[in-house]
This record gives C-alpha cells, sequence and structure tokens, in this order.
C-alpha cells in the first residue's frame, strides 16, 4: 500500500492546516480510498471554521433559503453534496464566471438535476453575473403574472452557467460522455506540443437514481471502452432514494461495477465536511490515465437536520431549528435569509480573477498557435465559430436524383453520407450496430477509438440505442455548431431512443438522426419490427423535424432542411424497399413540408402520402382516372415544416371545400385528420411477411387503396366530405 500526504498549497488555494489527507493507493476491488486521519470536532465541524468549512455552510445554508423561500424543492441531495461543490468550483474546475461561453472551460454536469438549486448556488456564489440574489428567490415561486426567473426546477441550457438540460434520471451522464467525445476529438485534431489548446475536462455529478437508469448504464459502458479519460463522475452516495433507503432497491456493489466497465474508481469513505480530501481524489482523477473515472463519495442526505440521511430529507422544506442551528454555527444571523457572509463572498468570488486569468493565458495560447500553426487555427477558429462550410451545399446541388430512380431511400442516403462526410469536419457520431442496414458509410480509419485514433469521427455505439441519443446531444452541446452529430439505427429502435431525442429538441440541439426500416416493408423480421404507431410520437414532438421523404430528390432537400436547423434536431425516416415511380418530385419543395404534385382541373379529390407508400397513391390515382374519377395528388413529407407556411399556402395545398381529401399511410392515421376527410392506413400491429404482401394483406397498395377510395365515394354519394366528418377507411 503506498500513501500520498498533502503538504504543498493545492492549485488556488491554501491547503488546509488542521488536516492531513491519505490517499491509499491498495490494487483492491474498489479502487483507491482517500480518507483524512482524524474526524472534525464538533458536529462534524472543527470549534473554530477554516475558509473551507466556512464555505460549505454558507453554501448549505443558502440551500436551505431556497427550499424554505417559497416551501420546498429537492435540497437533501444539495446539501449533502456541499463539500463536493465547493471543491469542484473552488479548486479543480476551469471556468471563468464572467464568460460562461468561453471555448475550453471544464464542463459540468448535474445528471441528478433535481437537485438544481445546488447549480444555482454555486453560480451565484462564485458570481455568474446573470446568477443574481433576486434570481435565486424565484426557485419555486408559483410564476404568476408572466413572473419568470431563471432558477427553474431543473437546470436549463438556455441559462448561462448550465451546460445541458437534465432532470430525467441518468441522461445527464450520457450527455457527459458526449461532452467528454467531443473535448477528447478536438484535442486528438487540434492539440500540438506545447500546445494544448483544448484541454477541458467533464465533471459529472449522480445519484443513485442516475446510476440505476438504463441510459447511464448504456453510457458507462461505453465511456469505459472508449477510454474517456477526460471524464470524471462523482457518486453522491448517500444511500437513500425518494421512497426509502437505497438497500431497499439495489444491493450491487457499484464499484465493483464501474471497474468491471473499464473505470477508475476512487473511493471517498466521508465526503459530508472535508473540502481538501475530495480536493486530493479530484486531482488524482486528473493523474489517472487510460480510462474515465468513478469517485464514489459518501454522503448524508440532508445533513444537519433533523431529517438527515432519511428519505424525509429528499425534497420539502428543512426545519427551522436546525437551519437557525446551521446559520449560528457559520456566524450568521439565524433569523436571516438569502445573505451570504462577506468572508465567504470574498472565499468565492475570487474565481472571477483565476478564471480570468485562465482565459487569458488560453487567449495568449491561441494567438501564438495561430503563430505557429496558422491552417490549424483557421480550421479551429471555423469550428468554434460553429462555421460548416459551403461545399456540403454545393454537393447536394450537384447531385442528379435520376441516378437513384428506384432506389430504396435508405441506399441513397449513404451515398450522400459517402459524398458529404469527407468535406463537412463537423459531421460526426454513428449508429447502434446496424450501420450495414442502414446503410451509413464511414472508413475504417476514421473510427473514433482508443486503438485507432480518438481523432475519428465515426463512433461506434453499440446496441445502446437511448444513450446515442443522449450522448449526440452531449456532443452538440460541447459548443453548438462545433460538431453536428448523427445517429442511425432502424425507425422501430427509435422508441428506444425517443427520451434522448426528446432531450435534443427540447434542449434545441442539431442533431440528425437516420431512422431506416420506416414501414412494413421491413418484411419477414414482423410487427415487433414495423414501426406502425412511431410516427405519431415523432409528428407531435415539438422542434423536432419528422421528415418522410418518397425518393432521392426528395431526401436531398430532406438533407439540405437538416442542415439549415441550427437549432433543431431532425429525423430523416427511410425506407428499405425499392422506390416506384413518383412524378414531379422538387428537392426545393419539401422545406414546405406539403406540396402538389398533380392539380388536374376536374379533380373530384385529393390522395396525399409520402414515404414509400406515395408511389401506391400515385398508381392507384392513375387507376381511378382511367374510371373517370380524377386525383390530385399532395406529397407530405414533413407535417412540421407545413404547419408554419402561410395559411393561404397550405389552402392551396388542401382545399377547404367539401371535396375529399385522403391521406394514404402505413401507418396509424392518429396524425392526419387536421388536413384530411378520410385516411387509409394501419388499425393495428403489422405481420411477418414479404414487403409486397404486406401492401396487399393491409390493401395499401394501389389496387387497396383504389377499392377503399371507392367505397369511402359512394358513402358520401357527393355529399361534403367536410361535413361528414373524419373517417378511417
Amino acid at each position: 500500500m503506498r500513501s500520498v500526504e498533502i503538504d504543498q498549497p493545492l492549485s488556488g488555494a491554501q491547503s488546509n492546516p488542521k488536516t492531513q489527507h491519505q490517499l491509499n493507493g491498495s490494487q483492491n476491488t474498489n479502487g483507491c480510498v482517500i480518507t483524512h486521519e482524524a474526524s472534525p470536532a464538533l458536529n462534524g465541524w472543527q470549534q473554530d471554521l477554516d475558509d473551507d468549512e466556512h464555505a460549505v455552510l454558507t453554501l448549505r445554508n443558502l440551500i436551505f433559503d431556497i427550499c424554505n423561500h417559497n416551501g420546498g424543492g429537492h435540497g437533501g441531495s444539495a446539501i449533502g453534496m456541499g463539500a463536493i461543490g465547493v471543491a469542484l468550483y473552488k479548486y479543480v474546475m476551469r471556468y471563468n464566471p464572467l464568460d460562461s461561453e468561453w471555448f475550453d472551460r471544464d464542463r459540468f454536469v448535474l445528471s441528478n438535476g433535481h437537485c438544481a438549486m445546488f447549480l444555482y448556488a454555486l453560480n451565484h456564489l462564485v458570481g455568474h453575473p446573470n446568477w443574481t440574489m433576486d434570481e435565486i428567490k424565484g426557485y419555486g415561486s408559483a410564476k404568476i403574472n408572466g413572473y419568470k426567473t431563471i432558477s427553474h426546477a431543473h437546470p436549463e441550457i438556455e441559462v448561462p452557467g448550465i451546460e445541458v438540460t437534465t432532470g430525467p434520471l441518468g441522461q445527464g451522464i450520457a450527455n457527459a460522455v458526449g461532452l467528454a467525445i467531443a473535448s477528447k476529438n478536438l484535442a486528438a485534431r487540434y492539440n500540438e506540443p506545447g500546445f494544448d489548446v483544448v484541454k477541458s475536462r467533464i465533471y459529472c455529478m449522480s445519484g443513485d437514481g442516475c446510476l440505476m437508469e438504463g441510459v447511464a448504464q448504456e453510457a458507462i459502458s461505453l465511456a469505459g471502452h472508449l477510454q474517456l479519460d477526460n471524464l470524471v463522475l462523482i457518486y453522491d452516495n448517500n444511500a437513500v432514494t425518494c421512497d426509502g433507503p437505497l438497500d431497499w432497491i439495489n444491493s450491487e456493489d457499484v464499484s465493483k461495477k464501474m471497474e468491471a466497465c473499464g473505470w477508475h474508481v476512487l473511493d471517498v469513505p466521508d465526503g459530508s465536511y472535508d473540502v481538501q480530501v475530495i480536493v486530493k481524489a479530484l486531482q488524482t482523477a486528473q493523474a489517472l490515465r487510460g480510462r474515465p473515472v468513478f469517485l464514489n463519495v459518501r454522503t448524508i442526505i440532508g445533513l444537519g437536520t433533523q431529517a438527515a440521511g432519511t428519505a424525509k430529507a429528499h425534497h420539502g422544506t428543512f426545519d427551522d431549528l436546525s437551519v437557525r442551528k446551521s446559520k449560528a454555527m457559520n456566524g450568521q444571523d439565524p433569523g436571516a435569509t438569502h445573505e451570504v457572509p462577506p468572508r465567504a463572498l470574498q472565499y468565492f468570488r475570487e474565481r472571477q480573477i483565476h478564471g480570468q486569468g485562465l482565459q487569458a493565458e488560453w487567449d495568449d495560447l491561441i494567438q501564438r498557435y495561430g503563430e505557429s500553426f496558422p491552417q490549424k487555427a483557421a480550421d479551429l477558429a471555423e469550428r468554434r465559430h460553429g462555421q460548416l462550410g459551403t461545399r456540403y451545399e454545393e454537393i447536394l446541388e450537384s447531385i442528379d436524383s435520376s441516378q437513384f430512380d428506384g432506389k430504396a431511400t435508405r441506399d441513397v442516403n449513404g451515398k450522400l453520407i459517402e459524398e458529404i462526410w469527407p468535406v463537412c469536419r463537423a459531421l460526426c457520431g454513428g449508429g447502434a450496430d446496424l450501420v450495414n442496414s442502414n446503410k451509413v458509410y464511414y472508413a475504417e480509419t476514421d473510427v473514433f477509438h482508443p486503438l485507432i485514433d480518438f481523432k475519428g469521427r465515426y463512433v461506434r455505439y453499440g446496441i445502446r440505442e437511448h444513450a446515442m441519443a443522449s450522448i449526440s446531444n452531449g456532443i452538440a452541446a460541447y459548443n453548438p455548431g462545433t460538431f453536428l452529430p448523427i445517429t442511425a439505427t432502424f425507425f422501430m429502435f427509435y422508441l428506444y431512443a425517443a427520451p434522448g431525442v426528446r432531450m435534443g429538441a427540447l434542449s434545441h440541439l442539431q442533431v440528425i438522426h437516420f431512422a431506416t426500416h420506416d414501414s412494413f416493408a421491413e418484411g419477414q423480421n414482423g410487427p415487433t419490427h414495423q414501426p406502425v404507431e412511431l410516427d405519431s410520437l415523432y409528428r407531435a414532438m415539438p422542434n423536432l423535424q419528422y421528415i418522410r421523404p418518397c425518393d432521392a430528390e426528395e431526401l436531398i432537400g430532406a438533407w439540405k432542411i437538416a442542415f439549415g436547423a441550427r437549432h433543431t434536431p431532425s429525423i430523416l425516416s427511410l425506407g428499405r424497399d425499392p422506390v416506384g415511380s413518383v412524378p414531379h418530385t422538387c428537392r426545393s419543395k419539401v422545406s414546405k413540408g406539403a406540396y402538389i404534385l398533380q392539380n388536374p382541373a376536374n379533380a373530384q379529390l385529393t390522395l396525399v402520402s409520402c414515404g414509400t407508400n406515395l408511389h401506391y397513391a400515385v398508381a392507384a390515382a392513375a387507376t381511378l382516372e382511367k374510371d373517370g374519377i380524377s386525383a390530385r395528388l399532395v406529397s407530405a413529407p414533413c407535417f412540421d415544416l407545413f404547419d408554419k407556411e402561410e395559411q393561404a399556402y397550405r389552402d392551396e395545398v388542401f382545399p377547404r371545400d367539401e371535396r375529399p381529401i385522403i391521406s394514404v399511410e402505413e401507418y396509424v392515421a392518429t396524425t392526419w385528420a387536421r388536413y384530411t376527410t378520410a385516411s387509409i392506413g394501419m388499425t393495428g400491429y403489422g405481420y411477418s411477411a414479404s414487403n409486397p404482401s404486406n401492401y396487399e394483406r393491409f390493401r395499401l397498395d394501389d389496387k387497396g387503396i383504389v377499392e377503399r377510395v371507392r367505397n369511402y365515394l359512394s358513402k358520401l354519394a357527393g355529399s361534403n366530405a367536410r361535413m361528414a366528418g373524419w373517417q378511417q377507411i
């Protein structure tokens, strides 16, 4: 066993003279154990508080006030994590409170986002300008009469000082993995000897709940596999969940599990009081290489209150007696609220000067880097400013879509990726172990992996769909515009990825998702793989572009839209079966969401469809024409874009008269009723059979469409279709 004692001042502050801390490096299953020699003397505290202890109590007292001011919040864990927060924000992290967008800052992710006041209080204490005490007081308020505050119940990315939106447990861990991938990739591409222009590290805070979530398990596994040694995951191990003691629901050895996943493990048996022992652990984490680091810190939920160590401390207010005692111990007025002692304020606000110094050093480094490596510096500057270039646009415009006549849209998409990938450096990401079926192009030399190169842009996510989407959000959030992540899997398995896709949409992060095998044309794999209802989820999701192109021409248009949506994720919904003939498709009109393909003067009805079903509607229209029933044809690849068009244009596409408008799609038709008078679609699950037989089986081929249209017209008998109301036919 080796022992390392702190006998030198720590970076950025004085060491604690009253305690010595040891790092016990025994090679046991729990990794390294970090302890102090003696416990503090009085109720966990020294008789005379040093600066660190005073800062921790100040932070906890402010959290007490935040929770009690408006009658609640999830403050128990935040109280227990006080020493961790001081260690991070005072001693360890590289950041500038006066410039929350500094490119090379360390990123902090609060995965257990219900503890939001932990982050808010620290942002106020270190001096983020927007985090005023008035904003802090807005936490938990009723927000009546239009009142707004940045102190939301969970952290939201739009607010300075918040890296990612968190709250749904576990996703923050995956976001942190994405942030680490982004930093690792940029460092590998741009750093030169003596010029570490990218060295940002990622720190992620997690509770018991986050670590139990499937998305976290997926992300943890991948991070270990990729050896992301710029990532530190801090576990607030307070052994209590919302419902009760942790051992009611979980008895695994988390540290052993993390080691098995390829992580270094550091164990802090008592992290409730001693800031410097946590600083030592975090400094040790910085020195470790070849693996991400898991810091298992034992804390006490609701420390110092009557509910300490119990589920009652998880959320709600704290008892007045405990709060008053804590403030008195810290030399504060027990009856005052939302006050920060000058001593603590000076202690924390020093980080402003420190952060400005760090950023000034980095600015100087960047200037010298530009002199020594002008091309790389120019390239990095473009990436920092989110400049995607114009070459990809030129390539898309130059492609003659007729060369892909009859090709499945998934096959065409693979060719487009192959053309665009080399000229758009921001593109990165990969698929969930189905890229051969997804037809996603990548070169073996361009894989992001320690055994190949961290310069690589293709990420082999494995069968981890939820983490894939959430990690992509983290990559996109690193510095919006620097990366344009892509993901790929079967459309059905975007049901697994849906929580991550939703968080990307909510967070306004640009990610392009390639969802192939998007109909029951999936065939013999059967109804488990046939997403008859999944379009409804994504078409209803705000700030998400679900685009279902019918052929290569529309797919090119979809790519242009996805590239241009800088604050919106897109799903390109693609088919595996060959495309039949669809006349007059137009890449530029895809941006309108829906447009007219055929508009005969004597039209009696409108047929509208998209994707793999549109060519059957085209063929059905031709058959109806022979029978004297003239039909307009509309392609509707994206409802979201169409809904943004002017009313006059929408009325042109779907006239508001008495004539029938009939949608045709191999999905359950829950979303078409806003445009149509009737829908031809699915009412149950699919069937394990060949592609053509399923269209015939469910009467969604041209023959079945014609039969259904005739029956509908017969039923209407010339009456007003709109007055008859929407019908499933």
